[in-house]
Parts: structure tokens; C-alpha cells; sequence
């Protein structure tokens, strides 16, 4: 009973399937989809190629980039599900760049399985693609260091750093340059591939704390421990010095016209580092003057010998 049911279903799609398939709207519906769009041999002899594209082939193409596009969407949402917003910032970085990637390599696998010698158009556009190369190397240096950053995580957003001689705070990091703010307001756009070419000052990756000093020489002869108390009293009563660690005077030397010292001390925000030793500098002139220390400049001796005849 049950192979006769079956039997019967068989014969009934075999029915079917042989109406669609006489049918002029079937016939019509594979004429589109063999309809070639381009049609031509380039090569001679054995280096001939034919190259045909036909209409199923684009939709093939359109319907395997929709696919994968809604895949890749699917993968970075279900990666980044749990991930920090700082984190997920990051991955969407990388994950943009190596999105391009994978449909190059897919629509190569697509032209390679519908026929279309993928070689040959390698070899066709070999020197197209050199001098393309050539002139986006500076842009894949930057693609490339960029996603180092990134993985290495040696800057984030919001550390100070240094580079070339310019100090900037970090605001945004992309996938070709790091945007960058100056203590004068003034955007800073880094090309990412100059952070492997050149080094690297990140002020304030072990915290944002940081060890400041200023120098200042006084006259030979000057009372030393009352230079140490007033450096020390200077630094221990502004507002934007940490008491802990301690300010520290070290005497780094005996100069050719001054005794030389420094003060170190150790402030919260070393963006603005500039400012409270700017206030420091105008204390230590203040109190110096007013206990009768002189901050020497240098001098030198000049002899002239005339000579007579």
C-alpha cells in the first residue's frame, strides 16, 4: 500500500516537472538566465581564453555578496555580543578591513567555479595592479600598522602621547591615521605606518601620573639647604602636585658659573604638565628674591693684551 502511494507521488512530480519544463514561460525564464552578457577570446593559440558571462552569473555573483554580507553580520554580532564598548570599538575597526578581504576571496572562489579563469585576469591586470600597488603603499603601511596598534594595544584613547616632537592626546584611533589634540586646540592627524618608523613616547601608559622637574642654578657661595627647604616648600603647596610620592630636590651639579638643582614632583595630568611649572618657575624667582638668593647668569672673563711696539 505504502509503495504504491509512493510511487504514485513520483509520478506526479514527474508530471509536473514536465509541464514547467514545456512550458514557454520555463523556456523563456532559461533563455534570460543563458543570455550572455559578454562574450569574447582574447589570447591565441594555446594562450586563448574564452570569457563568457552570462545572466545567472550575476545574479549568482549578487546573490552570494548578499549572503555573505548578511553572514559577516550575523559573525560581528555575535562576536562583539559580550564584548566591552571599548573592545567592540576596536574589533569593528579591524573587523571592516578584513570584511574587504573576505569578499575578494569569495568572489574569486565564485569566478573560479563558474568558469572564469581567475589566472588569466591576474595575468591580464598584473601591471595594473603593480602600479596601483606601488602608489597605495604608504596607505597599506597605514592599513597595516593601524591594526597593529589595535591588536598590540600600545595606544589607546586617551593617553598622551609624543611623536616627532608634537604631544597630543589621543581622541580617536582609526584604521589609517590616529587622531590626536594639542595642548593649543589644534587637531593632530597621524598617519598610522609613522608609528613604526619612529619612536614612540606614551606619557602616561603606566598611569596617568607622571614625574615632572625644573631646573634652576644659584650663585656659588649660596646657602644649600635653604635653596633645598624653599624648591621643596614651592613644590609641596601647588594645588596641582601630588603629595605622594614626596617632592624630591636632587643637586645634579657644580656648574661652570652655578650651582646646579632640580625639583622633581609628580602632578595628575601631564597634558598640562607646561603650566604648573610655569607656576613653579615664578614661585622659586619670588622666593629667592626675597631671601637673597641670586640665580647667576653666565659670565666670562675677556683679557686684551695690546700689544707695543
Amino acid at each position: 500500500m505504502q509503495d504504491k502511494i509512493t510511487d504514485k507521488i513520483e509520478k506526479e512530480a514527474e508530471s509536473i516537472g514536465d509541464v514547467i519544463t514545456e512550458s514557454s514561460l520555463w523556456e523563456k525564464l532559461v533563455e534570460f538566465l543563458e543570455f550572455k552578457i559578454i562574450n569574447f577570446t582574447y589570447g591565441t593559440g594555446d594562450d586563448a581564453h574564452d570569457v563568457i558571462l552570462k545572466v545567472k552569473y550575476v545574479l549568482l555573483v549578487l546573490f552570494v555578496i548578499v549572503a555573505t554580507t548578511y553572514i559577516l553580520r550575523w559573525v560581528k554580532k555575535l562576536v562583539t555580543k559580550n564584548m566591552p564598548a571599548d573592545d567592540k570599538a576596536k574589533f569593528t575597526t579591524v573587523f571592516s578591513f578584513g570584511r574587504w578581504v573576505i569578499y575578494i576571496i569569495v568572489m574569486l572562489v565564485v569566478f573560479d567555479s563558474i568558469g572564469i579563469n581567475v589566472t588569466a585576469i591576474f595575468a591580464a591586470s598584473a601591471a595594473l595592479l603593480i602600479g596601483i600597488g606601488l602608489a597605495l603603499q604608504t596607505l597599506f603601511q597605514d592599513i597595516i600598522s593601524g591594526i597593529f596598534i589595535l591588536i598590540d594595544q600600545s595606544v589607546h584613547v586617551g593617553d598622551i602621547i609624543e611623536i616627532e616632537g608634537k604631544v597630543g592626546r589621543v581622541e580617536e584611533i582609526k584604521l589609517r591615521t590616529t587622531r590626536a589634540v594639542t595642548i593649543d586646540n589644534k587637531v593632530l592627524v597621524i598617519p598610522n605606518h609613522l608609528y613604526l618608523t619612529n619612536s614612540l613616547y606614551n606619557w602616561t601608559q603606566n598611569g596617568s601620573t607622571t614625574r615632572e622637574s625644573v631646573n634652576v642654578g644659584v650663585a656659588y657661595g649660596s646657602d644649600v639647604q635653604l635653596v633645598k627647604k624653599l624648591l621643596l616648600q614651592v613644590a609641596s603647596t601647588h594645588p596641582d602636585v601630588i603629595s605622594q610620592p614626596e617632592p624630591t630636590v636632587v643637586f645634579t651639579d657644580f656648574g661652570d658659573s652655578s650651582l646646579n638643582f632640580k625639583i622633581v614632583f609628580t602632578i595628575n595630568d601631564s597634558f598640562k604638565a607646561q603650566f604648573p611649572k610655569s607656576d613653579i618657575r615664578f614661585e622659586i624667582d619670588k622666593l629667592f628674591r626675597e631671601n637673597n638668593i641670586t640665580i647667576p647668569f653666565p659670565q666670562r672673563d675677556v683679557h686684551i693684551i695690546q700689544k707695543t711696539e
